[in-house]
């Protein structure tokens, strides 16, 4: 960051008094600018057995499976987020069960939330960010073919509590490869 959002003049790296880390703070009118990281939200949804997955049409990762999910909006509870990201990403509206994966990733400053959920109709298409969109049982999930870490994890909870017959929330952090 170079310059102030609020008037435009430039601003300094330093930590803020009662602050511990440094932040972009405007030399002219003293605006702090805190920057947080991203909130991913979408939703692991369901038509019986199977899962939707959304292949992708955009980068990062194009052409990789994943679950339908995107940035979080301003305005919008987390649950709205994941409605919204499937009905974008997947031309699917769903019902929202409950939160079932909360995954920390430090290194790129995201948290991921992903939400369990179920189709309301067996309707679907691919949207904008999509190139294709398909329902898949736990056998037949392209697992070396996922976007990301956090999609992997999240099946593979998901078919594990699934197996248990109850689902839980699940938290953690996902690390940089080596």
């Amino acid at each position: 960051m170079n310059f102030c959002s609020q008037c435009g003049n430039p601003v300094t790296l330093r930590i803020p008094p009662g602050d511990n880390l440094p932040r972009h703070i405007c030399v002219e009118c003293a605006t702090i600018h805190y920057q947080n990281p991203k909130i991913v939200v979408g939703a692991v949804a369901a038509w019986g057995d199977r899962v939707l997955l959304c292949r992708r049409a955009i980068e990062p990762r194009h052409g990789y499976w994943t679950l339908p999910a995107g940035f979080m909006e301003n305005g919008e509870s987390t649950a709205d987020a994941a409605a919204r990201e499937t009905l974008e990403e997947a031309c699917a509206r769903i019902e929202i069960d409950a939160l079932f994966s909360v995954l920390s990733i430090p290194h790129i400053s995201q948290v991921h939330m992903l939400y369990r959920g179920r189709l309301i109709e067996q309707s679907f298409a691919p949207g904008e960010e999509s190139l294709e969109v398909a329902l898949f049982a736990e056998a037949d999930i392209p697992w070396d073919q996922l976007a990301f870490r956090t999609i992997s994890r999240t099946l593979k909870l998901y078919f594990e509590d699934r197996r248990k017959g109850r689902f839980e929330i699940h938290g953690g952090e996902v690390i940089p490869p080596p």
